[in-house]
């Protein structure tokens, strides 16, 4: 049995999962290779691991229904960005992958009461 304090934890990853779904077709319709999905290690999580031609994306996927907690954007702080660099390096380690390139993206997904959601890709946020 679930309690009622778990609800807003479920809603919320539900979103989150919702929100990499959208980004992750958006992309691909981009002409973007998704490689990897909530791929996990011991200093974090990646969104999404994509090829875009020769390089190698780390993306950061942020969805929202409001900008009442602030928007998306503002969730990329130095630290956040600092770590999705290494998580990438770790990532490509891992994979014996050595991209000519990396960069870090955010697609942040606005989810709307009724109809498709907003997608703004943001590349190269370093």
């Amino acid at each position: 049995m679930t309690s009622t304090t778990d609800a807003p934890s479920g809603r919320r990853q539900a979103l989150g999962r919702y929100g990499e779904s959208v980004a992750a077709r958006h992309l691909a319709d981009q002409g973007m290779v998704v490689l990897d999905r909530n791929w996990r290690c011991e200093a974090g999580e990646i969104d999404l691991v994509l090829r875009d031609g020769a390089v190698l994306v780390v993306c950061e996927v942020k969805t929202r229904t409001s900008d009442a907690y602030g928007t998306p954007h503002e969730a990329i702080t130095p630290d956040k960005l600092d770590r999705l660099k290494r998580l990438g390096a770790l990532w490509a380690e891992a994979h014996q992958v050595r991209p000519a390139e990396t960069r870090i993206d955010l697609v942040a997904v606005h989810k709307a009461q009724r109809g498709a959601a907003a997608v703004e890709h943001v590349p190269g946020l370093v």
